[in-house]
């Protein structure tokens, strides 16, 4: 090669097919390579050695990430949202073979007029996924959440909404498996936001593990003594029209006092709202 196309390669001039000829012919020929090297700029040569090295060690974006990138979340609140833990295909998996198994269940008793089986498990999993997805214990990206440069409170809603997203529409999928119940078969939906927003609310206090266990404890007892007091083939308080409307309030209430606690859910080295401890 002469040095006038060395330096129209040098300078990313050439283009194909005497770009490929090029490559060929450098990667055999000893005495062009030398050439090269004393046309080739040096600052130029080290500034796309560092492009390269920059271009290698970026975090590579996930199918997830990517998808929320192209319907114009913004690059931080992607990354946030895809390392939240129930995004993954083993927290998924894990919730889909739950609904299904729970689906065939309750089509195959059909002892009662209400999916009381379904209805039962339905609220628990939001809340699960809200407890999945922050505290120092469960969140594996949970010192990339605290160095960001974002408001606690609304990391904490960013990653509720993809729990709720989440949660609800797998819940939702399951409910069509029940047409047999017709509407009955929604009962859930309601307990579901009460629960996930009972669960968030005490979290400032008791911390991201002990808050939803606590609400989730609470929901099972009510159920059994809802069950020992309606008996067999009885509709359990939570569902009728009454139980529906506790419900609502109770969701509703969650929502004003997590909002009057917003400013709890900023975490710092001496005040962290997700510990164990709490914020106590």
């Amino acid at each position: 090669m002469d040095e006038a196309d060395l330096r129209a390669y040098v300078q990313g001039e050439l283009t194909p097919p005497r770009l490929w000829s090029a490559d060929t012919h450098l990667a055999s020929c000893a005495q062009c390579r030398e050439t090269l090297a004393t046309v080739s700029d040096p600052a130029a040569l080290d500034a796309g050695w560092e492009r390269l090295d920059a271009e290698l060690d970026a975090p590579r974006r996930g199918p997830v990430e990517s998808l929320l990138t192209r319907i114009g979340v913004a690059d931080h609140t992607a990354r946030l949202l895809a390392a939240t833990p129930v995004l993954r295909r083993s927290w998924l998996g894990a919730v889909t073979a739950v609904l299904v198994m729970t689906v065939v269940a309750t089509n195959a008793l059909r002892s009662a007029a209400t999916p009381t089986l379904f209805l039962a498990l339905a609220p628990l999993l939001p809340l699960a996924g809200v407890a999945l997805s922050y505290g120092r214990a469960l969140d594996p990206t949970y010192e990339m959440a605290v160095v960001s440069p974002m408001h606690g409170f609304r990391l904490l809603m960013i990653r509720t909404v993809a729990v709720l997203t989440v949660g609800l529409g797998l819940n939702g999928l399951a409910t069509l498996a029940l047409p047999s119940y017709g509407l009955r078969a929604l009962a859930w939906l309601l307990p579901a936001l009460a629960l996930t927003g009972t669960g968030l609310a005490l979290m400032p206090r008791l911390g991201s593990v002990l808050a939803p266990s606590l609400v989730g404890g609470a929901w099972i007892a009510l159920l059994v003594a809802a069950q020992a007091r309606t008996g067999t083939g009885g509709t359990l308080a939570p569902f009728t029209a009454a139980g529906q409307g506790v419900a609502g309030a109770v969701a509703a209430l969650a929502a004003g006092l997590l909002y009057l606690l917003r400013d709890r859910f900023d975490s710092s080295p001496t005040h962290d709202p997700f510990s164990e401890r709490g914020a106590g």
